[in-house]
């Protein structure tokens, strides 16, 4: 293996070692890591813009850095990716995964994008994204789909497709993704990386003009990493209280690291096969019903649980679908204030014509519309808690499908049928969303391959705001385990 390779896969937590140890310089691990880019990622297409000149002279002022003294940031010199959504960084191209915003640029940087280069992060580029993050598959009229580096030609989910397609073929060691329906969960498991979404306010973000938005559905922002311990480096980084978000949480005193060290005995685990009442393709079925038994091995108590909603999963789809579709409206709008690009106008034929509509949608709801829908979402809410209240964590299948191939023409979908059952192919084939409903912590860990070779992912969730429980879930299942030595080199 080149040099190079094993630097890519080297986990994240050991680079920052060896570069405080001065064992390795910043350039020497920038450099493996936009070598590796450069070969790969036209096959992959997990970038769509690589900062090469910026990374590299960010390397040499975290070589000079380490030269000295003083007290150094907690992420010096670790490369990452930030996703190409409202992920901005000032200065730096933010299409949004949309053709007619190829040549924007942000004059601020996100939140947590800002706090994550303050830490000493030096970022790589920008990965893929479907237009406005408004699916579970990436791919996008301006790009084209993403590939899980498991199967080239299958789809690495989405919308942080690029971000977890990264990482899983080593072009980054962590990456940052956004989950407003499981954008993080979804990738995570169709490219077998972990991710983590922290519970609703954990991260702030501040939205303008409208504070608000990031409520109705929750939308995060978190890790993709390849261990738990990685992705906790970049959550370290993110957390904390902000006064410009209404919703971000207080600090605290959790010491996540140290929780994924922790162990597990004597918790409840609440298995789910169906997540109430979704359908399940038979061999996703089988991987992760047998990946659940790790929390069994790790000390835990595992019992199957049937989580009981009073609607459908088409009926809660929809839901999902409409609230989306407000929020995609208001930043469609909100851009087209300051751009002069009309998604709905002169542009309209430049995005997917299911996004056309969906953006329509969002105009024509009314308020009261709006309204009832979180009324459904309560309807999740409670039925959750009432597992909540016996359990300490809900685990199911990530997704109900494996990848599916990828479109020629920039518009890949999600499956339309699973097990005779017609699900939504934007998001319907998915377990993710109503934890966006409700705002909980959930993470997608790698529960192991297909009969093919392609990626399961099995999700756990754990009570609002116990994200230190998750965390330690997550690591005692890592060690019970591992899968470190599944990644294609």
């Amino acid at each position: 293996m080149k040099v190079h390779d094993e630097l890519a896969f080297m986990p994240a937590t050991e680079l920052l070692a060896r570069i405080g140890r001065h064992d390795l310089s910043p350039v020497e691990v920038v450099d493996a890591f936009l070598e590796r880019i450069g070969r790969l990622n036209k096959e992959l297409n997990a970038y769509v813009l690589v900062l090469a000149d910026e990374a590299m002279q960010k390397a040499r002022d975290a070589e000079k850095a380490l030269s000295g003294k003083q007290e150094h940031p907690p992420l010096l010199g670790l490369p990452i990716a930030i996703k190409d959504l409202f992920d901005m960084k000032a200065g730096v191209p933010n299409t949004f995964g949309c053709k007619p915003f190829k040549d924007y640029v942000p004059d601020v940087s996100a939140t947590y994008v800002e706090r994550l280069e303050r830490a000493g992060a030096i970022v790589l580029g920008k990965p893929n994204t479907p237009e406005f993050g408004h699916k579970g598959v990436t791919d996008n009229y301006l790009f084209g789909p993403t590939s899980t580096p498991f199967h080239i030609g299958k789809n690495a989910g989405g919308s942080s497709g690029g971000s977890a397609a990264a990482v899983a073929a080593g072009l980054a060691p962590i990456a940052q993704g956004s989950d407003g329906g499981g954008s993080i969960r979804i990738p995570a498991a169709w490219c077998g990386v972990f991710g983590f979404k922290p519970s609703f306010g954990r991260v702030p973000a501040v939205a303008r003009p409208d504070a608000f938005m990031l409520a109705v559905p929750f939308a995060h922002a978190g890790p993709l990493a390849r261990s738990v311990a990685d992705a906790v480096l970049m959550l370290n980084a993110i957390v904390g209280p902000e006064d410009r978000d209404p919703y971000s949480l207080p600090a605290d005193a959790a010491d996540y690291m140290a929780a994924t060290r922790r162990g597990i005995k004597g918790l409840r685990v609440a298995w789910s096969p169906n997540l109430g009442g979704f359908p399940i393709e038979r061999e996703v079925a089988r991987v992760t019903a047998e990946a659940v038994r790790a929390f069994e091995d790790a000390g835990a108590t595992v019992d199957e649980v049937n989580v009981k909603f009073p609607r459908g999963q088409a009926e809660l789809c929809d839901a999902w679908l409409r609230q989306s579709a407000v929020r995609a409206a208001e930043s469609a709008e909100g851009l087209k204030q300051s751009t002069g690009i009309d998604l709905r106008g002169s542009h309209r034929n430049e995005v997917p014509p299911e996004f056309a509509e969906s953006l329509d949608l969002g105009h024509r709801l009314s308020a009261m519309d709006y309204r009832r829908d979180d009324v459904i979402r309560t309807e999740v809410l409670d039925g959750l808690q009432d597992v909540f209240d016996k359990y300490d964590l809900i685990v199911s299948p990530t997704l109900a499908a494996l990848p599916v191939d990828n479109a020629t023409n920039g518009n890949t979908l999600g499956p339309r049928e699973i097990e005779g059952e017609r699900v939504d192919p934007w998001i319907g084939w998915c377990l993710t969303y109503p934890y966006n409903f409700t705002g909980h912590p959930a993470a997608s860990i790698p529960a192991g391959l297909s009969k093919d070779g392609l990626p399961v992912g099995l999700q756990v969730a754990a009570r609002r705001f116990a994200d230190e429980t998750l965390l330690a879930a997550c690591g005692a299942f890592e060690q019970a385990r591992p899968w470190a030595s599944t990644y294609p080199r």
